[in-house]
């Protein structure tokens, strides 16, 4: 006898009309005296009979609320049944009822996941198609500790929030449920009802692992399917980053990298990159691959670094398992993956973090913790427990799920300051009165932690003096495997962008690098920030006539690879890109047909060559002993000359002329007696130079120099770098 009683009347009103915040309560099978009574919502059913688990009827279910409530009561266990639907346009099929169903979240996880410590969250958490007593179905699960209701829609309920209401764990504030029948490729949102009932925007899954493509926005259901072929990599991963091997990175946004031609000018797939950026990375000697943010961002203009699905490669490019795809081909070549990853903040798209269950859940309430007013996103709380896991359990999926070998953490400055880009006024100090945000210091330093377990490197976009950024957390460091050097890179830009007469005001800019070298694992970082909003193509930021522009810039590239430091080059750096970068075009691959953009990208390609095997230039990046300056104080003609070493006693002699003069019987000290042979020179016609070189062999003599009892004399070609090696 349906509806007995005015409460379970108005439970059955509030079901209907989507306002219940425990369906399970109601719906499903509930035991009484020894009899179950199984209650069910169906919308769209003119009848229901319901059926136990070998499909016998076990009678016609009543109508107990005009809006779609039916219920039946049978005599003992009914935990095992099935619903035959038949709609009201006739159709008739038969369904498995989502409310009889316990949740598979057991107690540690809640317990991990209350306590802001379960680092496999993706796991358990979002969208996961599993199987629940021999019925397969999609398990959904979402934290929105202060909502009314959560509840799953989709393209499987006609996005109806009444149909699929989630369990609400209260002691920390997961939603769960498991919906029969709902398997991968589904479309899916979460509505909500705040804590006074008000529907909220749409919201997609914070932990989803596919997206819509524009203009949609929904979550799609993904499991993975790849098999990896990388074992002996991820074997040799798994020991403690070596600093003292080469790095040198090719930084890329896949989505202007290069395009199809043949029709529409579309962006390469991730397959197409895995076969035309691995080959061409390759050939070109880099030794890693960086890419701009692969999350999932609802702007192409942000670039990946304003994302909304923080744990899904973006579908602009393909499926998951072919992101997982590309990586492993990266590996079978010997390349290292990095991404560009931004827990630093997120953007108010609506259906995004913001607000997510009508309270600051992801980012501070208060706007003078909580909003980065320059770019119009808000900062993660991550003094929350539970965003602070979420972050971090996102940087170990990256690592785990998809073998990326390390993560560059972008705005690391952002981070670190309360006062970053604010006014006096505009920020709270921490609780000693400081600018500090000890907060966001602590989650770095268990992220730098975390992901060095598990074998893959940090690096830091960190623009200030704050110190130890890549010192170990155990010595009071940030531990991040390797921080940008902005200060090199700021810095030497602007000695490029003088005019050669004019340098020798401005040679401190060149070498006041070497005074700080040594303080950090530094890498010197030419990256997509130097060719953007005005800033020019690094050719184009340097003097000159047409000739002068490309020898400064071989010049700079050979001063660059022979300073200590790891290296990152932009794409397009790699063969002097004429014009700024733009995110909507290809590069300008054409170019390269011409013999002075050629010959860039045969420096670069012969400088990586020497950077990754020559020892001296590349063994001892971060201690003094693997550096050790010549003259640094020959401002008048612009000079710097220095050496590299490695371990074992092997040298390089850099030299740089930062002058369209040819320098004669210029004299050098050097280390030891014996003949010197070039190693590379940026100004050899092959690089589209002016071909003037020194000598075949420069042998010593025993005349003293720059403080070294011997010393060579040798021809300084016009604008360009040279690197001299012993003859053995």
């Amino acid at each position: 006898m349906p509806i007995t009683t005015p409460e379970l009347k108005a439970q059955y009103i509030a079901v209907a009309e989507g306002r219940h915040g425990d369906p399970f309560s109601i719906l499903g099978p509930r035991v009484i005296g020894g009899r179950t009574v199984v209650r069910t919502f169906q919308p769209e059913a003119k009848s229901i009979v319901l059926k136990d688990g070998q499909g016998a009827s076990l009678g016609l279910m009543e109508k107990g609320h005009a809006a779609g409530l039916f219920e039946l009561t049978v005599n003992g266990d009914c935990s095992d049944y099935r619903l035959e639907i038949t709609t009201v346009e006739g159709n008739t099929y038969v369904s498995d009822d989502a409310y009889r169903f316990a949740s598979p979240l057991g107690e540690l996880d809640l317990h991990l996941l209350g306590e802001g410590a379960h680092h496999s969250l993706y796991e358990k958490m979002g969208a996961h198609v599993v199987s629940l007593q021999g019925v397969e179905g999609t398990h959904f699960a979402v934290w929105a500790p202060n909502a009314k209701r959560v509840s799953v829609i989709g393209d499987f309920n006609n996005w109806d929030g009444r149909r699929h209401t989630m369990r609400l764990h209260s002691p920390n504030g997961i939603w769960d449920i498991f919906i029969p029948g709902v398997g991968d490729d589904a479309y899916y949102k979460f509505e909500l009802l705040d804590a006074q009932g008000v529907l909220l925007p749409l919201k997609t899954d914070p932990l989803a692992h596919y997206y819509e493509g524009p203009p949609g926005n929904a979550s799609r259901v993904y499991s993975s399917q790849y098999h990896w072929t990388d074992e002996h990599w991820m074997s040799a991963r798994t020991q403690a980053p070596s600093l003292d091997k080469p790095i040198s990175i090719y930084e890329v946004h896949l989505g202007s990298w290069r395009r199809d031609h043949s029709g529409n000018e579309r962006p390469l797939t991730y397959r197409e990159h895995a076969t035309q950026l691995i080959e061409y990375t390759k050939d070109m000697g880099f030794t890693h691959i960086e890419l701009l943010p692969v999350t999932e961002h609802p702007f192409d203009g942000s670039w990946g670094y304003q994302p909304i699905g923080l744990y899904a490669p973006t579908q602009r490019f393909g499926e998951p398992d072919e992101f997982r795809y590309f990586v492993d081909a990266c590996h079978a070549q010997g390349l290292g993956v990095i991404i560009d990853w931004v827990p630093a903040h997120f953007p108010r798209d609506e259906h995004g973090l913001v607000q997510f269950d009508g309270t600051a859940l992801y980012e501070h309430a208060d706007p003078r913790r909580g909003e980065h007013r320059d770019w119009g996103t808000l900062i993660f709380n991550y003094g929350r427990r539970e965003v602070s896991n979420y972050l971090i359990a996102n940087a170990l999926y990256w690592i785990e799920e998809f073998h990326i070998d390390g993560l560059r953490v972008d705005a690391v400055a952002s981070m670190l300051y309360l006062d970053y880009s604010r006014e006096e006024g505009e920020w709270l100090p921490n609780e000693h009165g400081g600018n500090e945000n000890l907060e966001a210091v602590e989650f770095l330093r268990k992220l730098n932690e975390l992901v060095h377990a598990q074998g893959a490197v940090t690096f830091a976009e960190e623009s200030t003096s704050w110190p130890g950024v890549s010192h170990p957390t155990y010595s009071g460091g940030l531990g991040f495997t390797y921080k940008w050097n902005m200060g090199w890179m700021n810095d030497t830009l602007r000695y490029m962008s003088e005019d050669p007469i004019n340098r020798r005001h401005h040679h401190d800019l060149l070498t006041f690098g070497l005074v700080y070298a040594f303080n950090e694992n530094f890498m010197l970082p030419l990256s997509h920030d130097e060719v953007v909003h005005g800033k020019r193509s690094l050719l184009g930021r340097m003097p000159g006539d047409d000739w002068q522009q490309f020898a400064n810039l071989r010049t700079y590239y050979g001063f660059m690879f022979g300073h200590p430091g790891k290296k990152l080059l932009f794409m397009g750096n790699e063969f002097a890109q004429p014009e700024e970068w733009n995110h909507d075009r290809s590069l300008n691959w054409h170019v390269l047909d011409t013999p002075q953009h050629a010959g860039v990208s045969n420096l670069v390609r012969d400088l990586n060559n020497a950077y990754t095997q020559v020892a001296a230039l590349h063994e001892i990046d971060f201690e003094h002993s693997g550096f050790e300056w010549i003259d640094y104080q020959d401002r008048e003609a612009s000079v710097v000359a220095w050496i590299r070493r490695a371990r074992d006693g092997s040298i390089v002699v850099c030299v740089s002329n930062f002058t369209p003069v040819v320098r004669g019987n210029y004299t050098l000290g050097v280390p030891h007696s014996g003949a010197f042979k070039t190693l590379l020179n940026t100004d050899d016609k092959f690089y589209g130079g002016s071909g003037i070189r020194p000598a075949e062999l420069l042998e010593s003599q025993p005349n003293a120099c720059h403080g070294f009892e011997s010393s060579i004399t040798l021809t300084l070609p016009p604008l360009a770098t040279l690197m001299l090696v012993p003859e053995v």
